[in-house]
């Protein structure tokens, strides 16, 4: 062999003469053949199969789907299955609504609520075995979907939302996604879900205050969350102020906390000139008939009476003090009278 061809063959295949270097076959092939044909037969064939490697890596995009964190499936989540050697079944399938998935050549669908990836496999691997479709057939599950673990948030958070829970989730955790509580939430979070109790349906609930929640930073308050369960914030019960005020309106109360006359008017901004000396709470009894109690205003502001506690839904109600209204209103007039005018105004009345 010229080194005119060895240079050649060298050019044109330099992974095969890279082959050949580690490889003292290859070598001794090259003195064995004049032409040279033989070793570019070999790196050939060695080129070919380092061709073939490297197709090989690219994995199968049809099915290379990602696998969600392992929680029992139920109705409505999406599984992608992967059997060996037999692209016919591999396909992703829904579970419907009685917990079951149906695929080719089986007459009978597959119960598979409840189950994890692993026992899917071992569930669907009987199934096509028992059908006489597979001898031994070699199942991969995979979760590409949950539609079964509704979290629901509501109430008075800043985003109420619905999201799937693919791992259990903390209490805490579903209301940060929410956007957090509103300023006019309560002083409770109600969490319930519906379990199956002796073979029928039934609700269970779970009052959690927020201030130990949060303020305390109690763990066993923060409750993991699986799927399933609703997390309502109520709004705060409210009291309300009219009359003359500088703000009226409604004022969210804390059920554990206390709201009394003072601060009710701080929240108010305060009274408006002219302001009664006496106001009214209107309160609603456990009967439904609303009664009227007086409240000394004028004392309470002036620490001679002791401040009154105020329940939810009462209504504090400042009157207008007439007489000192009438009053101001004609001293105000006298004054844009002038003097003279204002000296017969009084004579004459």
């Amino acid at each position: 062999m010229t080194q005119l061809t060895i240079a050649a063959i060298r050019f044109a295949f330099p992974q095969a003469c890279d082959f050949a270097r580690h490889w003292g076959r290859a070598v001794a092939l090259m003195g064995v053949c004049s032409a040279g044909v033989c070793f570019l037969a070999l790196a050939g064939t060695v080129y070919a199969q380092q061709a073939e490697r490297a197709v090989s890596t690219v994995p199968n995009l049809d099915y290379s789907y990602s696998n969600l964190p392992t929680q029992p499936v139920g109705p409505d989540d999406l599984l992608a299955l992967s059997v060996y050697d037999s692209p016919e079944l591999t396909r992703t399938v829904r579970v419907d609504a009685d917990g079951n998935i149906r695929l080719p050549m089986l007459k009978d669908p597959i119960q598979v609520r409840g189950m994890v990836p692993s026992q899917l496999e071992s569930a669907i691997a009987k199934a096509l075995t028992r059908g006489n479709v597979l001898v031994d057939p070699i199942v991969t599950v995979t979760i590409v979907e949950y539609q079964s673990r509704p979290v629901n948030v509501v109430g008075a958070v800043k985003n109420p939302l619905v999201f799937q829970a693919t791992r259990p989730i903390p209490l805490l955790d579903a209301i940060a996604r929410a956007g957090g509580m509103r300023e006019d939430a309560g002083s409770d979070i109600v969490v319930s879900k519906e379990v199956v109790r002796d073979g029928k349906p039934a609700r269970i609930t779970q009052t959690i205050p927020v201030r130990k929640l949060i303020d305390n930073a109690d763990p066993a308050l923060n409750v993991l969350l699986h799927g399933g369960e609703e997390v309502l914030v109520p709004e705060a019960l409210k009291i309300y102020v009219v009359g003359n005020v500088k703000k009226p309106g409604a004022y969210p109360v804390k059920n554990d906390e206390e709201t009394t006359i003072l601060q009710l008017l701080a929240l108010s901004e305060g009274l408006t000139p002219y302001s009664a000396k006496v106001a009214y709470v209107y309160r609603r009894s456990p009967g439904g008939t609303k009664t009227e109690v007086p409240v000394p205003l004028s004392k309470i502001m002036k620490r001679q009476s002791p401040d009154v506690p105020l329940q939810a839904n009462d209504i504090l109600y400042v009157p207008d003090n007439n007489g000192k209204r009438l009053t101001a209103e004609t001293l105000d007039r006298i004054a844009g009278l002038g003097t003279t005018t204002a000296t017969d105004y009084i004579i004459w009345h």
